[in-house]
């Protein structure tokens, strides 16, 4: 099953359309939502085509697809009036191919404050806009960066989760970061 995570999209249509275009075109079976779905937050400008309305709109079109989707720090319950699929839960447990996810959005546990999890496990968070694909204590970390507002001259990326390779692209088709996990 090939997974796409995406994360941060903070109220942009633009860029929630161009990531579920590469949804279609990556041909990916299902969605992984991290968070911070419509508010752009008090630190963040306003991202390009902000229209938090149609964003959930269009994210309910796509709820068949949504694999498991987590509440962002911007989150809150009046976000979840408007989606017709769960988001307010912190974390989601994934199994994919005999691997155990932990999925977040990163405001709580995060790639420097891990939960409990064993070696051979996947973390996947967002929250801080910047790609990550590393091994810490054992554990695969990852971070998909930002579709709409990123961070440390990073372009809006997104990543795909398949087979045992975890791979974050840019809307160009580069690979930003990538990790292969070991058995």
């Amino acid at each position: 099953m090939k997974l796409m995570c995406i994360s941060d999209i903070h109220g942009s249509l633009h860029w929630l359309q161009l990531a579920l275009e590469k949804f279609r075109e990556e041909k990916a079976d299902r969605l992984v939502l991290l968070g911070d779905y419509m508010y752009h937050g008090p630190r963040n400008q306003l991202p390009e085509g902000y229209n938090p309305a149609e964003v959930a709109a269009l994210l309910n079109q796509y709820k068949p697809h949504i694999a498991v989707s987590v509440r962002g720090n911007c989150d809150a319950e009046v976000d979840q009036m408007l989606l017709e699929f769960p988001m307010m839960g912190d974390y989601a447990l994934l199994y994919h191919e005999g691997r155990r996810i932990y999925v977040t959005h990163g405001h709580g546990f995060s790639i420097g404050n891990l939960p409990p999890l064993e070696a051979g496990d996947v973390f996947i968070q967002g929250h801080t806009h910047i790609p990550v694909a590393d091994v810490e204590k054992g554990v695969f970390v990852l971070n998909p960066g930002s579709i709409s507002l990123p961070k440390e001259n990073y372009p809006p990326s997104y990543a795909v989760l398949e087979e045992a390779q975890f791979t974050v692209k840019d809307f160009e088709g580069k690979t930003l970061k990538a990790i292969t996990f070991s058995k």
